[in-house]
């Protein structure tokens, strides 16, 4: 296996990356939370890049896979950083974003700040203002108060027998960087890939957010019970697709 390179951050820490050179538009892809850049949908985007002869960058957030940090320590904002440095010091020219899940949110963070380099937005079951709209929600008022007065929460998982602890200050950080409140002021090209049977994050989250959308380039793809990853071999090649039509 081939090991990551780094980028180093002002704090000291490193962000562990992939990248494959090639020509524009090039493509990025944000993982979602707890993922990394070894997962399917990464390492299979990689392949289709080689393939290609399309430039590709795949990264670990602060705190994810090989990077440094504690996830703990991480927030959507800090992890929207990690995502314009990538951007800003790792690729040229014009660049797809492919976002899954929590990387959806931050796909869209990271457009808004990086407009004129970004030529479409891809959402794999894009989750934006999941704390506030997804996580909170799920929360019992005795689980709040718990987070409120001990700082964390843990709730149980799909993923994780342990389950997934959340802090208190990844609550009040999402809060910052809600974009469902308002239009997002986006006019790039949009698809958004959506499981029907998606445990985690509920189909209509794609609808909502389309409406959202001032671009009106945008596509939502519904896939009958698919789940949250949609990392099958009929989904990878779906997206292949897709890449193809917004590259040409």
């Amino acid at each position: 296996m081939i090991p990551p390179e780094f980028l180093p951050r002002s704090d000291g820490h490193k962000i562990a990356y992939h990248r494959v050179p090639g020509a524009a538009p090039g493509i990025v892809f944000l993982e979602g939370s707890r993922s990394n850049m070894g997962g399917n949908k990464a390492l299979y985007l990689d392949e289709y890049c080689r393939h290609r002869g399309r430039a590709y960058v795949r990264f670990d957030y602060f705190g994810h896979g090989q990077s440094s940090g504690e996830f703990g320590d991480g927030t959507i904002g800090r992890w929207t950083e990690d995502a314009i440095a990538i951007i800003d010091q790792l690729s040229e020219g014009p660049q797809i974003l492919v976002g899954s899940s929590m990387g959806g949110w931050i796909m869209l963070l990271a457009a808004l700040a990086r407009v004129s380099r970004v030529a479409a937005l891809v959402g794999i079951a894009a989750a934006p203002d999941a704390t506030e709209d997804l996580l909170w929600p799920r929360l019992d008022p005795a689980q709040r108060e718990e987070l409120l007065r001990a700082g964390a929460v843990t709730l149980p998982s799909e993923y994780d027998p342990a389950g997934y602890t959340y802090r208190r200050s990844y609550f009040e950080d999402g809060r910052r960087y809600l974009v469902l409140r308002g239009e997002v002021a986006l006019d790039c090209p949009v698809r958004l890939l959506h499981g029907t049977g998606d445990a985690s994050v509920p189909w209509q989250h794609s609808l909502r957010l389309a409406e959202r959308l001032r671009s009106r380039d945008v596509t939502v793809t519904l896939v009958k019970n698919g789940d949250h990853r949609l990392s099958t071999a009929a989904d990878l090649a779906r997206l292949a697709r897709i890449l193809d039509e917004l590259a040409a």
